[in-house]
């Protein structure tokens, strides 16, 4: 075995140990009460709960997508248990049984606070319902999953310009405020809501090969790259007008290396091989770029920077070091270049330093520029999830223990 099979296979080892002993044992102790039969959504660091924060179907959904994979994956009863209460939470408090699709978030004692129907939630149903069906070959899943495709096509999509709008109202009427959340602008789309979109419908054609959710797939995939890619600049934009006008020139460092992999996984679906071809090298040079403009001296990724180079948000947040190691693992499989390795390795050396909480468990949401963690951010909240480091580790053990058959 070369010595860089044998590093891969040991990274293999370290994440997973992360993930099953770490991560997913986590969500299992801490976040279901099982005194009160519910799911606690809001944890400080050293584990204080909040009981009077709004709930959102967000997060029921990426733990039921985490936690059925995690099912499909190892079969483990502990986490069908949690996925089977995730679902029945997701249907139970936020399914609109009148309108159809997912509501956004309720008040703590279960009752609709924002109604409106965001596309990027129902994305997330999409997504998790999906997973849950393909761990437990339940039908009711696949059907709600399907019914939910049906809905975001009638209702988001956009006929005239392309793409899909944010968000509409209880009874998908058109709002003026769509924003997903308070940091987001007040746009009518955005590649966040397209980049998971894409993700979802990935997921459901491997469970459901319909023609219709197949043309919606690869339409999106061409959305992603003729309207969100700002070639220019070799950065995915953020938020954009109904007509595709880029509204903002900030960077996210995450979401182009996280929308590099998602594009080349979603690429592999349609049996293409130019569009395979003109996906992975679009993958590369995101990637590259990211390396290029939004790492650090020690591999870790900034937050958002500008095109001058500027960092305009400095901090590394939980999410985009998860999701640079798989980038940078997607990368080395495109390429072969053993550099984009050695940096998912250097990430995971960051992670491993600054993010794992190795005292009360999981990861910090977010740590400051000398790697201190920030108090201030709960450790499990409305976005605060398992889903980006636990579908990192995922990946990333899968593909590295594929990896260590590397040619010596």
């Amino acid at each position: 075995m070369s010595e860089l099979s044998t590093l891969a296979a040991a990274y293999a080892d370290r994440i997973e140990h992360d993930l099953l002993a770490n991560i997913l044992p986590f969500w299992l102790d801490h976040v279901w009460d099982r005194d009160q039969d519910r799911f606690v959504t809001h944890l400080t660091n050293d584990l204080q709960p909040d009981t009077s924060v709004e709930r959102g179907s967000l997060l029921m959904a990426r733990i039921l997508w985490t936690y059925a994979t995690a099912y499909n994956l190892y079969r483990k009863d502990d986490y069908r248990a949690l996925a089977d209460r995730a679902c029945r939470e997701l249907l139970e408090v936020f399914a609109d049984r009148e309108h159809g699709g997912f509501i956004w978030s309720v008040t703590a004692d279960g009752q609709p606070l924002q109604d409106r129907k965001q596309t990027y939630g129902q994305a997330f149903a999409v997504y998790a319902l999906s997973a849950y069906h393909q761990a437990t070959g339940l039908p009711e899943p696949l059907e709600l999953a399907r019914s939910t495709f049906r809905l975001i096509e009638e209702h988001c999509r956009d006929r005239e310009f392309g793409g899909y709008l944010e968000a509409l109202g209880r009874e998908w009427q058109p709002i003026e405020d769509v924003r997903l959340s308070e940091v987001d602008m007040n746009a009518p789309k955005s590649q966040n809501t397209h980049l998971h979109l894409l993700e979802a419908y990935s997921a459901l054609l491997q469970v459901w090969p319909d023609n219709q959710l197949r043309a919606a797939h690869r339409d999106l995939i061409d959305t992603m790259r003729q309207k969100i890619l700002n070639p220019a600049v070799t950065s995915l934009g953020l938020f954009f007008t109904e007509d595709w006008k880029p509204l903002s020139e900030i960077i996210s460092y995450g979401h182009n290396i996280e929308g590099a992999w998602l594009l080349t996984l979603a690429a592999r679906v349609h049996e293409d091989p130019r569009l395979l071809s003109e996906i992975n090298q679009l993958a590369l040079a995101l990637v590259d770029e990211t390396l290029r403009s939004g790492t650090d001296s020690d591999g870790s990724l900034f937050y958002e920077g500008l095109p001058d180079g500027t960092k305009s948000d400095p901090r590394k947040d939980w999410w985009p070091q998860a999701e640079a190691v798989i980038g940078c693992i997607d990368a080395f499989e495109i390429s072969g270049s053993e550099h984009y390795l050695q940096q998912a390795f250097r990430i995971w050396d960051f992670i491993q330093a600054h993010l794992i909480d190795h005292l009360h468990g999981e990861w910090f949401h977010t740590v400051d520029a000398s790697g201190q963690p920030l108090g201030s951010h709960a450790k499990v909240s409305f976005w605060k999830c398992p889903y980006h480091n636990g579908r990192a580790a995922f990946e990333a053990v899968q593909r590295l223990r594929m990896g260590s058959d590397l040619p010596n």
